[in-house]
C-alpha cells in the first residue's frame, strides 16, 4: 500500500503545481505513515510473545483508516472534486 501511495504521489508530481495537488500530495503522504505504522504494530504483534491484542486491534483500526484515507483520496482526486 505504501508502494500506491508513492506511485500516485510522483504522478502528482508530475502535473501542474496547484491547491488540489498539493493536498493529495500531502494526504498520501500522511497515509503512507499510516500504512507504515500499521504493519509495524503488526509486525510487533505476531514477533512479542506476551499478550498482543491491544496491538492487533490498532493495526487494524489504522490499517482501516489508511484504505478509507486512501479511497477519499482516490475520489477527490479521479473526479476533481476540490
Amino acid at each position: 500500500m505504501v508502494g500506491v501511495c508513492i506511485m500516485v504521489i510522483s504522478i502528482v508530481k508530475t502535473m501542474t503545481p496547484g491547491l488540489t495537488n498539493y493536498l493529495i500530495d500531502k494526504g498520501l503522504a500522511i497515509d503512507s505513515l499510516l500504512f507504515m505504522i500499521s504493519a509495524l504494530l503488526s509486525f510487533s504483534s505476531i514477533r512479542l510473545e506476551q499478550s498482543t491484542e491491544r496491538l492487533e486491534r490498532w493495526a487494524e483500526m489504522i490499517f482501516l483508516l489508511g484504505l478509507v484515507s486512501m479511497t477519499l483520496i482516490t475520489v477527490i482526486f479521479s473526479f476533481e472534486i476540490v
